[in-house]
Parts: structure tokens; sequence; C-alpha cells
């Protein structure tokens, strides 16, 4: 297909190679039959028409002047004077040809009746068909041997194939326009398609910063609080240890307290930073899993699916996995909850994910302004969802966090 697309595609205004290979073989034909013509016949044999050796030298200088004037034509609309100049020269040089008659001649008129309608358009096409039906008809009336239907039929002839070849011409500069539109399409697809992966980088980029970010915040406020913590016991316990031993004890004691309690919470960061398919796990056995891994002597995690889980795609699953982590670490590290719920709700056109707990609730506005919501509400409304948070069901006694996202498919 692509090479027939180069053999009728018009390309740096030049005719497509199926013209330039019709006009050469055309004129080699009319060429040798001149020849022959001129080298064999006796132009003054009785009976000859007298006008036949004069159109015979007449079309062979018409011949030589269209080999010139071909390379010369413009073939795009409009060209600049002296190139319109050439197509009009060699519109009149054609019409000399007709008069040679022949297939060969008749392709070179419907190649003039092309470069017309390229140059001067439908209607400069149309006129010249026209006018080389018209030819066609004056010269066969002028043999003597030819009658007024045969010279009709000689006409009608010429200006069919020219309107057959104009049809062509009009197939091939259409398919050659379209073609290059298409290039240029592709080629600004091909850009957008290249500036929409480095904006997709830079997002990316982007997250990962914003995500890092939040994660050595909130662990320089728990596990820094914790070694802060601990040191200052057991700097505490190294001044008691000669004149208050009992209380340097109990510091030690408290700081080992406060070690098991940030080790815990290291080993939940750790959990957290697990990729979704951990453990070639995925949907509702990677959540599951996660859930479970939340869970501890003092608080439960109970883990529910309703509806089958439909086809979601790894960048909404990420979105669905970040959303019951995060419940899950509000919940442990903040609320005090014993018992935390994690629910999905599933139908073939979204997933509905649900974290909530018994827990202390939120402090107002601590849903709006907290660091790690809005960035979790960011990544939901990022595959066109919504993320709701507020109050659990008891929420008359002041208790409970729900958080709650849509994710559609």
């Amino acid at each position: 297909m692509r090479d027939l697309a180069g053999w009728v595609r018009f390309v740096d205004d030049r005719p497509p190679l199926v013209l330039r290979v019709f006009f050469w073989g055309s004129i080699s034909l009319i060429a040798l039959n001149h020849l022959a013509m001129l080298l064999t016949m006796d132009f003054t044999a009785p009976g000859t028409w007298p006008l036949f050796e004069t159109l015979a030298y007449v079309g062979v200088g018409a011949l030589l002047v269209a080999m010139l004037l071909w390379p010369l034509l413009p073939w795009r609309p409009d060209p600049p004077a002296s190139r319109l100049a050439v197509t009009v020269a060699f519109l009149a040089v054609t019409l000399a040809l007709v008069s040679t008659g022949g297939l060969a001649a008749l392709l070179i008129v419907g190649l003039a009746v092309g470069n017309a309608l390229v140059v001067l358009g439908l209607r400069g096409a149309l006129g010249y068909a026209a006018v080389a039906g018209l030819i066609g008809f004056v010269i066969s009336m002028l043999n003597p041997g030819q009658s007024l239907l045969g010279a009709v039929v000689n006409g009608l002839l010429v200006l069919l194939l020219c309107l057959v070849l104009l049809v062509v011409v009009v197939a091939m500069f259409d398919s050659s326009r379209r073609a290059e539109e298409t290039g240029r399409l592709l080629a600004d697809l091909e850009q957008a398609h290249a500036e929409l992966a480095r904006y997709a980088a830079r997002s990316r980029d982007l997250a990962v910063a914003e995500e890092r970010a939040r994660m050595a915040r909130d662990m320089h406020d728990s596990v820094g609080h914790y070694l802060t913590v601990i040191n200052v016991g057991l700097q505490n316990a190294q001044r008691y240890r000669t004149v208050r031993p009992e209380a340097a004890w109990d510091e030690v004691s408290q700081a080992q307290t406060l070690t098991l309690e940030a080790l815990t919470d290291t080993r939940r960061w750790v959990r957290a930073l697990k990729p979704l398919r951990m453990d070639g796990r995925a949907g509702p056995d990677a959540l599951r899993a996660l859930a479970e891994s939340f869970g501890s002597a003092g608080t439960g995690v109970a883990f529910t699916v309703n509806g089958a889980w439909p086809d979601v795609d790894e960048g909404r699953e990420l979105v669905c996995y970040r959303v019951v982590q995060e419940g899950l670490t509000n919940a442990l590290r903040h609320s005090g909850a014993r018992h935390v719920e994690v629910a999905l709700d599933c139908t073939a056109e979204r997933v509905e994910v649900t974290v909530s707990d018994d827990g202390a609730g939120a402090a107002p506005g601590a849903t709006a302004n907290g660091f790690g919501l809005r960035g979790l509400r960011e990544r939901v409304r990022g595959v066109g969802g919504e993320l709701d948070v507020g109050a659990g069901s008891d929420a008359v006694a002041g208790r409970g966090f729900t958080l709650r996202a849509t994710v559609p498919l």
C-alpha cells in the first residue's frame, strides 16, 4: 500500500509517478508513430488528405515543445505568473496533438486536463476539455473521408477521455492532500504524545516528592517524638543512677516501653510502603492482607467485600490501596480505636472503599487540613472519584471516624 501511495501522490510541486510514466510512455509512442509515418508514407499519393502532411509536422513540433515544457509545469494551485504561463503554453501545445489522433495523443491531452485542474481549477479544466473535444470534431470534419457522425464520435471521444482523466486526477489530488494532512496530524500526535509523556514523568516525580515529604513529616512526628522522649528518659536515668536508683530504673523501664511502641510504629510504616501487588496478591486479596497487617493486640481490623471485584486497572487499584492504607494509619495512630472495619462495595461501574473506626473521632477542621487526607483526596479525584470524611456511626457521642472513597471504573 505504501508503494501504491507513492505512485499517486503529489510531492514537492511534482506530478505523481504514474502521470510521469504515462507522459513519457505516450510521448515515446507518438514519436515512434510519427517517425514511421514520415519515413514511409507518400503524402503525394492520389487520395491522400492534403492537410495530413502539415498536421504530421505540426504534431512533431508540438511533441518537442511538450517535452520541453513538461518538467517546468507547476502542480499546485496559484503558482507564480511565470509558471502559470508554462501551463497555458502546455495546454495550447497539447491541443495541437489532438490532430495526430491515436490513444497516446489522447493520453497527453488527458494529462494536460489534469494539470489544468490542479493549476486553474475545475472551470479551467472543463473549458480545456471542451476545446479539445471541439478541435477533435473540427479536425475530423476537415478530413474528406470522415462522415459527420464519425467527426461527432471523435470529438465526443476526446471529451470523454478528458473527463475520465479529470476524475482520476481529482481522486489522486484528494488522496495526496489527505495523505499530507494525515502526516501532519500524525506528527502533531507524536509531538503531543511526547509532551504528555514528559508531563506524566513530571507528575510522577511531583507525586513521589509529595508522598516522601508527607511520610517524612509523619515519621518525624511519630518516630522522632518517641526517640526524643526516650533520649530524655535515658538522660534522667543517668543522672538518677546513684542518687535515686529506683527512679533511674523507672526511666529505663519507660524508655523500654517507648522503644517497643516506636518499633511497632516503624513496622507499620514499613508495611505501608509495600507495593500494591505484595506477595503476588492483587485486588481484594492485597487489600485484605494490608488490613490484616495493621491488626494488633489492642485493635481488631475486620475486612468485608460486598459484590464481585470488577476489572479494575492498576492505577485505580492503587488508589483503593492508598485509601485503605491512609484510613488504617490514621485510625491506629490518632483515634485510639479498638475496632476498625474495612469494607469494599463493588459493582460493574465503581468500587466504594470505606474505613470506619470507633475511636475518638476527629477534631473540627482536621479532615480539611490534614496533609495526608488532602493528598489522598487529590489522588482520588485524579481518577474521577470522590472522597468523603466524617463522623462514624457513634456520632452522637462524638466518637468514631469514617473515610469513604468512590472510585469509578
